[in-house]
């Protein structure tokens, strides 16, 4: 069951996050750090009724946000569709212990059908340039591979931006 997160939640979804980011870490990939995924960007995600969380057996597994907000670091890219009417993917994550069961396919499923059936014009999100396993469940997705953006307290390598469009 996909269903909105509650303040009271951000501990356990902050638990799995750092879950990820010891795993990602241990594959060399070092997207998620001390700094982000943050606490704040949780209770930000929660204020703005945009963070998603996936159950089962009454627990949290994995999660999402769904957010029609624009960051400050998307502006310079060149974007397939205009500004307006854009849906915005940040912070997937899937607990270790539950990846590979398609979970974060049900999740991005959510997130597009969240978007067409609100209008939006297209689904936008980035990815961590050393993680072509995402580059690559995007690309599947039928996501395109646009510019790139950096996010200094997170590394030192590019984010890719990617898009889909719907309309």
């Amino acid at each position: 069951m996909i269903r909105k997160a509650k303040l009271s939640e951000i501990p356990e979804i902050l638990a799995i996050t750092k879950a990820c980011a010891l795993k990602m870490i241990s594959n060399e990939i070092h997207q998620w750090n001390e700094h982000y995924p943050s606490k704040e960007a949780f209770v930000k995600d929660i204020e703005r009724d945009e963070l998603y969380v996936l159950e089962k057996n009454n627990g949290i597994i994995a999660g999402v946000t769904i957010s029609t907000f624009m960051d400050a670091e998307y502006i310079p890219v060149k974007w397939l569709t205009a500004n307006t009417n854009n849906i915005y993917i940040h912070r997937l994550y899937v607990h270790p212990k539950e990846q590979a069961k398609g979970l974060a396919q049900q999740l991005m499923d959510y997130a597009e059908n969240y978007a067409k059936s609100n209008g939006a014009t297209s689904v936008r999100l980035d990815t961590f340039s050393q993680n072509t396993r995402n580059q690559k469940f995007y690309e599947k997705r039928g996501y395109f591979k646009l510019g790139d953006i950096f996010f200094p307290k997170q590394s030192k390598h590019p984010f890719h931006c990617y898009e889909l469009v719907l309309k």
